[in-house]
């Protein structure tokens, strides 16, 4: 099941169903814990919440000129550009082709403003529908992967981390940004929603237009850039820590032993 993550099966016995076998399982949030009870009715108790741990890991070594210019953004002063960094594998489900246009419009009107997609090739079609795309569109680029750690040094870097997919469980790229202390610009569908609250944690839109109406006021306003960066760094630390995760898995693991 897409939204939940099946911890561990008991050991298959007569005609018992897998949903029966189940033994433990674990929601990333309340939510998510209450749309998985309709499939699992028998199984509520066996049902845990723990959200998903985040730890970022920067890269000394990481050039930010190069990155640029290795993604084809030719510039002589970079660090005069506000780059949005969209996070995602290159896949339907991420839809990074959902803001190009307008973005590309609004580059017009300010040059200084790029867009730069960075992840995994997943689909190979897609893929090279999104290069083709990319190629032929002003202030879009493409970024070849990089490590962990040079990802988390170019999210740093970005002006604002960009979510736009169609469906999320929970959001790594999201939840590094705001340990990184970068601003989050997310499409607001329920998985993102449950993490970023509007105008607290980060910025939500929920069309094309509104996500560059949300990026004109994270540029001009810097006490709401301040603030939603500083709660969601908060947010990150109370709730998604990484040594809480951690202990509940082996709490739940030596609940089998």
């Amino acid at each position: 099941m897409k939204l939940l993550f099946l911890a561990c099966l008991s050991p298959k016995t007569g005609n018992h169903t897998t949903a029966e076998r189940i033994r433990f399982a674990v929601a990333f949030t309340d939510k998510l814990k209450e749309e998985t009870e309709l499939f699992l009715l028998s199984q509520s108790s066996k049902i845990y919440v723990q959200p998903q741990g985040v730890q970022t890991d920067v890269s000394e070594k990481f050039c930010w000129t190069e990155f640029l210019r290795s993604s084809g953004v030719c510039r002589e002063h970079v660090d005069e550009l506000r780059v949005f960094l969209l996070v995602c594998g290159l896949r339907r489900v991420k839809d990074p082709l959902y803001l190009v246009k307008v973005f590309s419009e609004w580059h017009c009107e300010n040059p200084l403003n790029v867009l730069v997609i960075i992840g995994p090739k997943i689909d190979p079609v897609f893929t090279v529908e999104v290069e083709t795309v990319v190629k032929r569109t002003a202030g879009v680029f493409l970024a070849q992967e990089r490590s962990q750690q040079e990802l988390h040094a170019a999210m740093k870097r970005c002006f604002s981390v960009v979510n736009s997919s169609v469906s999320e469980g929970m959001s790594a790229a999201i939840l590094e940004a705001m340990d990184l202390g970068v601003p989050v610009l997310a499409r607001d569908i329920p998985g993102n929603a449950a993490l970023v609250q509007h105008e607290f944690t980060g910025l939500l839109y929920s069309s094309p237009q509104e996500f560059v109406h949300q990026s004109q006021r994270l540029l001009s306003n810097q006490e709401l850039r301040e603030r939603v960066v500083r709660n969601g760094k908060l947010y990150v630390e109370e709730h998604h820590s990484l040594k809480q995760e951690r202990e509940t898995y082996q709490r739940l693991v030596d609940t089998l032993l």
